[in-house]
C-alpha cells in the first residue's frame, strides 16, 4: 500500500468519524431536550397527584351516599 493510498484511506475514516460523531451529538441534544420535557411532566403529574391527595385527605372527595328508594 502506497504513502498516498494510506494517508487517502485516513482522510475517509476521519471523515467518516467526523459525521458519526456529528449525528451522535445532534442526537444526544435531541435525547436532551426530550428528557428535560419528561421531567417537567413528571414534575406536573407529581404536583396534581399531591394536589388531589390533599383535597382527598380534606373530604373534598367524599361524597355523600345517594338517597335509597
Amino acid at each position: 500500500m502506497s504513502v498516498e493510498s494510506r494517508v487517502v484511506d485516513l482522510e475517509m475514516r476521519v471523515a467518516f468519524q467526523d459525521d458519526a460523531l456529528n449525528t451522535m451529538s445532534h442526537e444526544l441534544a435531541q435525547q436532551q431536550r426530550t428528557i428535560e420535557k419528561l421531567q417537567a411532566q413528571i414534575a406536573s403529574l407529581l404536583k396534581r397527584q399531591e394536589e388531589l391527595v390533599e383535597r382527598v385527605d380534606a373530604g373534598g372527595g367524599v361524597e355523600p351516599p345517594p338517597p335509597h328508594y
